[in-house]
């Protein structure tokens, strides 16, 4: 049943992209199909749900609602604003910010602390905050590959390889993917210094700063990354160790928060913030590999990638690279990187070599591929709607200024740094 798989697969695919809102009722539609005409046994769909990704995701953004709603990242930005002498180096500082948040928070939600504090600074200078807001979107997406939480990509990757948290950082005794994509952020900075060399207007220094409502948030934000590091050093731990962490903080900051307004209604507010149309999204695509790898599907296509680059690891790891940045300019990285993940696995295998560069190229491409253009990741067209709501238009061209520079700049150090680190 290889073909009708095959047809299966392409035709989901193509009904996702077309039907952006109903992504996840395609998906898991799909998924019910491969079960119920057994192209994916029954015995093997729990094992085909990745539950340590669905479970981080959802205890993450869960955290970052209550973090959001602490106004702390409100307050860091301020702190951030009162050293920076103009708006050039603003848009720079906001960007750094961004991306700092991101690389420990969703991506979509880093862009939604920031961008209004951006859009403020833009109002009292009478400037355009087209700019800033596309560069904030495109930092929060690079960074989302630089931790195992940063992103449901580098979550994915970390899940499919193994990694605790510390492996972003160190691998195999050497420096891992974090290296990488700081490499690519030093350089990207650099290209909007360039891009916003023009704008020397002095900031005005706020009367007050932010006062933050509730540090407890922010603890649990904090304990997640703690736990996780400590987790990292645990030897056979069950798969969903991750997981349950973000889940079981998540559980605690709910039961904070109802100590504290003293009526249920104040549970769901945090639970709204949760994507469950990402999650949705994913338990589809799970199903939808598991059936196709279980019709031999994952294998052929491993096959044929090994044999088209002849045996040459370097060749596929530049195929892997550079695809990936051209595929994610268009379609969701989410479901791509899923359907890549196994695949690479395969094609590893079959060449008997360490897929690690593979893996580690598949991450970087994917991320970074998304800031191409305004539809290749969730935070563009986040911030695109919010100043859309802010009554501005985004052209495709002024996002291109920023989005096509920035990603060449950040993703060929990681190029080149991951092939000498890991390749070689």
């Amino acid at each position: 049943m290889m073909i009708p798989a095959i047809i299966l697969f392409a035709v989901t695919y193509v009904l996702m992209m077309i039907f952006e809102k109903f992504r996840p009722y395609i998906a898991l539609a799909s998924g019910l199909i491969f079960i119920l005409t057994g192209m994916l046994p029954l015995h093997e769909i729990w094992g085909s749900i990745d539950w340590n990704v669905i479970l981080m995701i959802a205890g993450t953004m869960g955290l970052v609602a209550l973090f959001v709603e602490s106004r702390m990242p409100e307050l860091l930005a301020d702190l951030i604003m009162a050293k920076v002498p103009n708006v050039m180096w603003a848009a720079v500082a906001l960007s750094l910010f961004s991306g700092a948040i991101s690389a420990f928070v969703d991506n979509v939600a880093t862009v939604l602390m920031v961008a209004p504090i951006a859009l403020e600074i833009c109002k009292k200078l009478k400037t355009n905050p087209v700019p800033f807001i596309i560069a904030i979107a495109v930092s929060s997406n690079l960074q989302g590959a630089a931790t195992l939480i940063g992103d449901t990509t580098a979550i994915m990757l970390g899940s499919a390889m193994d990694l605790s948290f510390l492996d972003f950082f160190w691998y195999q005794g050497k420096p891992s993917i974090f290296v990488a994509v700081e490499l690519g952020a030093v350089l990207s900075a650099l290209i909007l210094m360039v891009l916003f060399r023009k704008e020397k207007q002095p900031i005005p220094k706020a009367e007050a700063r932010t006062k933050v409502t509730d540090f407890i948030p922010t603890i649990l934000l904090l304990s997640a990354l703690g736990l996780l590091v400590v987790a990292s050093f645990i030897p056979e731990k069950p798969a969903e160790t991750n997981g349950l962490i973000c889940c079981t903080l998540l559980l605690i900051g709910l039961m904070i928060r109802l100590v504290q307004k003293k009526r249920l209604s104040c549970l769901l507010d945090p639970l709204k913030e949760i994507d469950f149309t990402t999650i949705g999204i994913l338990l589809g695509l799970f199903l939808m590999i598991g059936g196709i790898s279980a019709q031999g599907v994952i294998t052929a296509i491993a096959d044929l990638l090994a044999q088209t680059g002849g045996g040459n690891i370097f060749l596929l790891y530049t195929i892997i690279v550079w695809g990936s940045v051209v595929i994610s300019a268009f379609i969701d990285n989410i479901p791509y990187v899923a359907t890549m993940l196994p695949i690479i696995g395969g094609i590893a295998a079959a060449l008997n070599v360490d897929p690690t560069p593979l893996y580690f190229g598949l991450l970087c491409g994917a991320t970074l591929g998304g800031n191409c253009t305004p539809i290749g990741a969730s935070a563009n067209i986040t911030g695109i709607g919010i100043l859309r709501k802010a009554g501005y238009t985004v052209k495709n061209k002024d996002f291109f200024r920023i989005g096509i520079p920035f990603t060449l700049a950040a993703i060929i150090p990681a190029y080149i740094y991951i092939w000498l680190v890991y390749g070689i």
